[in-house]
Order: structure tokens, then sequence, then C-alpha cells
């Protein structure tokens, strides 16, 4: 007997190759950082980018954060729509804790 698995759909998919460039653009941010660190830079101008790093992964976060709200949580039958409802805001309170 032959099964196939299928990849589930993600609220993110039909966006995958966008959020993909965003986040290397932002590893070469978190590059760039070290490298001010390695090469002795300012103090302030080095807090600057890491404030810039983090600035750049929020806005990642909460577009993922709406995405699951729109597809995942949205999308759910039942006592799935509260499961996934607790879901997201368990991780909307990580990312408020975060710092």
């Amino acid at each position: 007997m032959e099964t196939t698995r299928t990849t589930p759909t993600r609220g993110y998919s039909a966006t995958k190759d966008q959020l993909t460039k965003r986040l290397r653009r932002i590893e070469g941010q978190v590059r760039g950082v070290q490298s001010m660190v390695e090469e002795e830079r300012y103090c302030i101008d080095v807090l600057t980018q890491i404030s810039a790093v983090q600035a750049a992964l929020d806005k990642v976060a909460l577009g993922l954060l709406d995405e699951h709200a729109n597809h995942c949580v949205m999308g759910a039958e039942g006592d799935a729509k509260a499961e996934k409802t607790d879901e997201l805001m368990g991780a909307v309170a990580r990312l408020m804790r975060r710092g």
C-alpha cells in the first residue's frame, strides 16, 4: 500500500518567497552588526543597528501573526478554533515578553 504525505499549507505559504528574502536581508544586517563589533565601532552606532534588526524581526513576526490569524485560526472549525486562538495568544505573549 502506497501512502502519500502532503505538506500542510501554512498561513505564510503564499508569501514564502517574500518572507525568505526579508529574513535573508535581516541575516545580512546581523552580520553587519557582527562586523561593527569586530571593527570596534562606536557603541551607539552598534546599538542603532541592533534596534533596526529588532524592528525588522518584529515586522516579520507581526506579518506571521496576521497570516496565522487569518489562515490558521479563522480557517479552523469547532474546538480547533479555540485551540488555535490559544496558540496564537501564547505566541503574542512570548513576543511581548521579549526584552
